[in-house]
């Protein structure tokens, strides 16, 4: 018989203790000392697991004393936060850097989907992927907020959605609020479910039939030129100066780009910013288009000389300020029906309803489609990497395989 005294546990190991309910069943906890960021000792008691689940059995809770010392000893024991979700995002908006815009979009989406119907309410230490899955199926089922309130939310914009909370909840692990990024284990739409809006671009002969059309009858002609010549994004073109296009040497240099920001109680303000990549980038013109480019300054001019000086937007309203972007897609729209309205049934069956922004679409398309370099085509439309160029005209690509079949037949034949 071993009568050596019972080894006592140090304070440092901690220990499981036993407890029961109102209802006679017992349960378990665990107690333990932990070093906190700050460097002071704590002791912790617990009496459920981090998913809000009581241990039943001893084991259980011995296993989960044993991997929350396995993480004091390595340093990476966290104390379960109890500040609600929807307050740290609060505070976690409010100090990031970014372009006015980007925070913009940031607030709206966490007042509008994040902080709302319980999930918002929820403590950081009691997040899970599951529970966070289940608001991403609720959002895309009932969680639009403006007029079409009740109906659900595009993939897209759930997966958007996911891209912020998992970025907070990053920054959350990093600041010792969280052990884990419980977001990474969620289950957002995937990117096949999320993809873009399919693209409409024109032909080179509807484009053609639409210039044609706006040259006499569009005081927007001009912009709608540039546009369908160069591939710019709508803001990017709102942003242009007279200084940022070289009419001798026939190039225009992408500097900053114009969006609308909402703000809750302010309104919607249009701002200049970055461009999209926040890169600058240089796109040559053609001839006809640096003639037309000549002809709006004097004309600009002709209205006040301060519209035509070096500073001056390109494309401004008469005051000279930037024009409202959404307004300006709406023109194009309008200016569209009247183009539909001038031709006959059968000419206008040949000019589709298109976006404002399938004018980009349809200068990269007329270009892939001509043959014209991938590479070349990237650097016109400021994509950060020519992958992405691939990725969206894959489709349009002219492909090689016949001649590829062709050569390898003959190559196994000469052989």
């Amino acid at each position: 018989m071993n009568n050596s005294p019972k080894r006592r546990r140090s304070p440092g190991e901690g220990s499981v203790f036993e407890y029961e309910l109102t209802g006679g069943q017992t349960r378990y906890g665990i107690k333990f000392m932990a070093t906190l960021p700050d460097g002071t000792r704590k002791q912790v008691l617990r009496r459920r697991d981090d998913n809000k689940q009581p241990w039943l059995t001893k084991k259980a809770a011995q296993t989960a004393l044993r991997e929350a010392l396995g993480k004091v000893d390595k340093g990476e024991f966290v104390e379960p936060s109890k500040q609600t979700l929807g307050a740290y995002l609060d505070e976690w908006v409010s100090g990031l850097r970014l372009e006015a815009s980007t925070i913009a979009s940031y607030k709206k989406n966490i007042r509008l989907h994040l902080k709302p119907h319980g999930v918002g309410a929820t403590a950081l230490a009691a997040l899970t992927g599951p529970k966070i899955t289940a608001h991403y199926r609720w959002l895309e089922e009932k969680g639009r907020q403006d007029h079409e309130t009740g109906t659900g939310l595009s993939a897209r914009t759930v997966r958007y959605i996911h891209t912020i909370l998992s970025k907070a909840l990053s920054e959350a692990v990093d600041a010792g609020l969280l052990s884990r990024n419980p977001a990474a284990k969620a289950k957002p739409p995937t990117a096949k479910q999320a993809k873009a809006p399919e693209m409409h671009p024109w032909s080179t002969d509807q484009l053609r039939v639409f210039l044609a059309w706006a040259k006499e009858n569009s005081h927007l002609y001009v912009a709608w030129h540039v546009l369908a010549y160069t591939g710019m994004r709508r803001g990017e073109l709102l942003a242009l100066r007279w200084r940022d296009i070289d009419l001798e040497a026939g190039t225009i240099s992408v500097r900053r780009s114009v969006g609308v920001v909402r703000i809750k109680g302010e309104g919607a303000v249009v701002k200049e910013g970055d461009t999209k990549t926040a890169k600058p980038r240089v796109v040559d013109i053609d001839p006809a288009t640096i003639t037309l480019l000549k002809t709006h300054k004097r004309d600009r001019g002709a209205l006040a000389l301060q519209l035509a000086r070096d500073d001056a937007l390109v494309f401004g309203d008469l005051e000279g300020a930037h024009r409202h972007p959404e307004r300006f897609s709406r023109g194009f729209q309008d200016q569209l029906k009247r183009c539909e309205r001038a031709f006959t049934k059968g000419e206008r069956e040949t000019l589709p309803r298109i976006r404002l922004h399938d004018l980009r679409h349809t200068h990269a398309t007329i270009l892939l489609v001509g043959g014209k370099h991938l590479k070349m085509v990237s650097e016109r439309l400021g994509h950060a990497d020519p992958s992405i160029t691939l990725r969206v005209y894959a489709h349009v690509m002219p492909g090689n395989q016949r001649e590829a079949a062709d050569w390898f037949a003959d190559l196994m034949a000469s052989a």
